[in-house]
């Protein structure tokens, strides 16, 4: 069985946010990091990819196979912040989503651009409830 690289690598946050280019996306970056880790009590670590992580869950696919992943997470990228969620917790949060402001969404990610397009409140519901 492949090995999951899905993983924490020892990376150090501030790294990943040192190679984020925009100063505002930084700043973006530092405040998520903030809500985050208070609304956890967890300390972040990075995942593989450049995914800043709190706590951590083990999952099962139907496929049998297992592993871990941070039970919070998100990823800042150089356009765009990735907000993980569980897929289907997602699907139940629609009237949340709905007041959280200008956001996209893919399979278990919200994607924003910058946080003053959102409403930190809604989204700090949104990550109290899928903990």
């Amino acid at each position: 069985m492949a090995e999951n690289k899905f993983a924490p690598t020892g990376q150090a946050v501030e790294e990943v946010f040192q190679s984020i280019k925009s100063v505002k996306k930084q700043a973006d970056a530092d405040l998520l990091l903030e809500l985050y880790t208070s609304i956890s009590q967890e300390n972040p670590l990075v995942w593989y990819p450049g995914i800043i992580g709190f706590g951590e869950t083990e999952y099962r696919l139907d496929s049998g196979r297992t592993g871990l992943t941070p039970r919070l997470a998100f990823a800042p990228r150089q356009t765009t912040f990735c907000l993980y969620f569980d897929p289907s917790f997602l699907e139940e949060q629609v009237s949340l989503l709905n007041s959280l402001g200008k956001y996209k969404t893919g399979k278990g990610c919200v994607y924003i651009n910058k946080l003053a397009d959102i409403d930190l409140d809604v989204l700090q519901e949104l990550l109290k409830q899928s903990l």
